[in-house]
């Protein structure tokens, strides 16, 4: 019933930004984008912080007009990073945490742009990145952890600001495609073809690139930092072809094939690989 009732939203909402792009089209462009860009999962309330995070010391950094907030779990001058995913916060970590804790190194964790505790509405790939530096400018972190939509971010961090602390990165169950993430939502809402040019055009100004070379297998294809990549073969969320991608242009990386964890990648034996590979 529930995925019946999802399906009959995406296509409303579609077929009314199909009419509307006729009508009013920066109002169409502007309702398609929101839909695309503005979580509807993830924000945290902070008298209501999950238990994981409770455990933590919260620093707030201000930019300008963005609040980031960050979570340290204190330790040596070893430095991790954690960047979540889409419709996510930093809880996400809690099955991870306790591997990171152990090697005795300082954790920090950080709210993207809309979700958790973070201020802003939109969650974009260059914001996201932008969030990353400022935090990295700060703690210059040793390591780079990022699931999902935060490994490509992360990747497309490292990419754009060539962090020189960054020893080593890991990525779990990342995109690499931002054209495969554009389709995907075209077709869910079931786009018509001059809605589907108005959103190329304007993420083209977004990102400031061609769409097709906005892909985490570019970002890796002259990265000299060596990577830990694992993708699980039944992710139907992130299908395992982006990670391959990725793996392929990534000259020093470590790409670890799982089954039957789905998207979130919570194992405990791939923990232990990840800690092995950050503290060999």
């Amino acid at each position: 019933m529930k995925k019946t009732l999802y399906f009959l939203l995406t296509k409303s909402i579609g077929s009314y930004i199909n009419i509307l792009i006729y009508l009013f089209p920066k109002k169409a462009i502007k309702i398609a984008h929101c839909y695309f860009s503005e979580p509807r999962k993830g924000k945290i309330e902070s008298n209501k912080l999950p238990e994981t995070l409770q455990k933590a010391n919260l620093e707030i950094i201000t930019d300008n007009d963005n609040i980031i907030q960050t979570y340290i779990w204190k330790g040596s001058e070893t430095i991790i990073l954690l960047i979540h995913g889409w419709e996510s916060n930093s809880s996400r970590w809690k099955r991870m945490l306790p591997y990171l804790i152990e090697s005795g190194s300082t954790i920090i964790a950080i709210d993207g742009p809309g979700q958790g505790l973070s201020s802003g509405k939109e969650f974009t790939v260059p914001d996201y990145a932008a969030f990353i530096n400022i935090v990295a400018k700060k703690y210059k972190p040793h390591y780079l952890i990022g699931h999902s939509m935060g490994g490509k971010t992360s990747l497309y961090y490292h990419y754009k600001y060539q962090n020189p602390t960054l020893k080593k990165i890991v990525i779990l169950g990342a995109p690499s495609d931002f054209t495969v993430i554009l389709k995907n939502f075209i077709v869910l809402l079931s786009l018509n073809t001059k809605v589907t040019k108005a959103l190329e055009n304007k993420y083209t100004k977004i990102l400031d690139t061609n769409l097709a070379q906005f892909a985490s297998k570019e970002f890796v294809s002259n990265m000299e930092t060596k990577g830990f990549l694992a993708h699980d073969i039944d992710d139907t969320i992130v299908l395992f072809k982006e990670g391959e991608k990725i793996a392929a242009q990534w000259k020093d990386v470590q790409f670890e094939i799982t089954k039957g964890l789905g998207h979130k990648l919570h194992d405990d034996a791939l923990y232990r690989k990840v800690s092995t590979f950050l503290f060999e």
